[in-house]
This record gives C-alpha cells, structure tokens and sequence, in this order.
C-alpha cells in the first residue's frame, strides 16, 4: 500500500490524539487544557490553526473519541460508518496545496476550518484509505495486557501486535522467558 507523505502525517497524528485519551480513571489526559492541545497541533504541524479555546479543546476530545471508536471497529463496515460520519460533520471541502515547502498534497478541510474538523476530515480521510485499501485490520490497539495504545500496522506481512516492540512487546518476551526458566528450574 503506498502511503504518501501527508496521508503518514495523518496517520501519526490520529495515532497521537487517540493516544493522548486516558486509559483509566487514574490516567491523565494527554489533553488536559487549552495549553496541552496548543502543544499537540504545534507539534504536529498542523497548519491553519489559529487561536485555540475551551471549545476546540471540547471538540478535539470529542472526536478523539470517535476515533478511538475507528480502531475498535470490528470490520470495515463499522469502520467506514463511522469515518464518514466523521469527515461528513467536518465539511470536508478537498484542496490541492503546496505550502510550507511541501510539494502538491490534498488537504480535506475547509478553509478557517475548526481545529476539530480539521483533524477529522485530514485524519479520517487517510484512515478511509485504509478502507477503501482493505487494510482496516491494520488499525490496531497494543495487544500487551496492560497497554491499549493505538497504532497502525505498517508491517509488510501485518504481523504487528505492539505499539512499541522496544518496550511493550520486549516487556512480554523478557516476562515469558522468565516464566519459562522458572518452570524450567522448578
């Protein structure tokens, strides 16, 4: 599957703003105010943001979460309902750009876009590609017991199961050849 460079930026940052949800009651929230969300879209890049508020804060967590509702889709018939609903309520309006010394790319949203639907038409438009490629199963969450981060399985034989192979999935590998020389010795 080609994956062109605004479609992985897309991409990352829909990984991230799930990501940022909190994972339990005692978690924090990635997005805890106005600040933590002007930190996110700087570094992300995401262009054509202006002055944030309350309300983009609101909105952004809101889609988060219907995000978050993409990765656990259980097929691609679920998963596309809720990517259109999601590009569909953002006003999706596609343009041809060329800005920030980046060459012809498509951005979805419409001009003075809110930030909220700036993310879900960029962001559910690369994840609709995925759909439409018949790689939904690619969104995947952390199978590691105590991690349900979200990430997307770019694995040529889409045989990823954790978010990190350096500390989730190394975490479990170290944990069952413990198990193992335990039983071993025991």
């Amino acid at each position: 599957m080609l994956i062109t460079h605004d479609t992985r930026c897309a991409l990352d940052t829909v990984v991230d703003l799930v990501n940022t949800a909190p994972e339990d009651d005692a978690a924090p929230d990635g997005l805890s105010d106005v600040a933590a969300l002007e930190d996110f879209v700087r570094n992300h890049a995401i262009s054509g943001v202006e002055v944030l508020s309350e309300f983009d804060l609101s909105a952004v967590r809101k889609i988060r979460g219907r995000f978050a509702s993409v990765f656990a889709a259980p097929e691609a018939r679920a998963a596309a309902a809720l990517i259109n609903d999601l590009v569909a309520a953002a006003g999706t309006t596609p343009q041809l750009t060329d800005h920030d010394g980046y060459d012809w790319h498509v951005h979805y949203f419409a001009p003075g876009a809110s930030v909220a639907d700036h993310l879900a038409a960029d962001c559910g438009m690369a994840l609709a590609f995925f759909v439409v490629a018949g790689e939904q199963e690619r969104l995947r969450r952390c199978e590691a017991p105590d991690c349900r981060r979200a990430f997307v399985d770019l694995s040529r034989n889409r045989s990823r199961r954790y978010c990190d192979s350096r500390t989730c999935g190394n975490r479990l590998h170290v944990a069952a050849y413990r198990a193992r020389r335990k039983e071993a010795a025991g």
